[in-house]
């Protein structure tokens, strides 16, 4: 991934992580291939440099990009993938309100949920890889947005999966009863500590900018 040198890639090996959703009491298990997975949200600094925008509520470079929509999340991936010379992950279709992705292209795109959650996980089986107030930015210990690198790392070296900004992921929640919605997963700065845990699935309309929602890329 050439897109930007703000952008630190970690390798996650495979394995398989085993997704539950609270609201339909079900549970599948889902394999993961290895894939690399940037070591923080998508930064304010970053994000300006690749789309010469700054949404976000409150400003500075080391701070999560946040009050972005999946859709975005995902043009920055796009944008990211031409900066580098690779080819676009996404054929995005706002006509029809989707987008293709491309699993043969070369590009930067955003995490699957499985992948998140195997990422996040990092070996481990608890609802968290550590002490929250050690590893997250939450309600009880924060009243904004804060740098992405103020928090201790999972052991796979990935920091803010739980807590700060929530990651949106490429996957519909539930496509039979709510559309479009996609799934952002870990949390944010204003959830409660019960939202921060590494199973949590939410679910958002892809065109709503919230300000505890940002993102991180996962090149191919």
């Amino acid at each position: 991934m050439g897109g930007d040198p703000d952008i630190e890639m970690i390798t996650v090996p495979s394995g398989q992580v085993t997704l539950s959703d609270r609201r339909t009491r079900r549970s599948w298990r889902v394999g993961v291939a290895p894939l690399r997975l940037a070591a923080f949200p998508v930064t304010q600094a970053c994000y300006a440099e690749v789309t010469g925008e700054r949404p976000s509520a409150v400003h500075g470079d080391r701070l999560p990009v946040e009050g972005v929509s999946w859709w975005d999340a995902v043009r920055f991936c796009n944008a990211l993938s031409r900066r580098a010379g690779l080819t676009p992950a996404y054929e995005v279709r706002p006509d029809a309100g989707t987008a293709d992705w491309d699993t043969t292209a070369d590009g930067d795109r955003l995490p699957t949920e499985a992948e998140w959650e195997h990422a996040c996980r990092a070996g481990g089986t608890g609802p968290r890889y550590g002490p929250l107030d050690d590893i997250a930015w939450y309600r009880g210990n924060s009243d904004g947005a804060d740098p992405v690198d103020g928090k201790e790392p999972n052991a796979r070296g990935l920091h803010d999966m739980l807590g700060n900004v929530r990651d949106w992921c490429w996957d519909l929640y539930d496509p039979e009863v709510y559309g479009t919605y996609r799934v952002p997963r870990g949390g944010g700065w204003s959830d409660e500590h019960w939202s921060c845990r590494a199973s949590v699935r939410r679910r958002s309309h892809p065109m709503f900018r919230i300000d505890d929602v940002g993102f991180r890329v996962a090149p191919a």
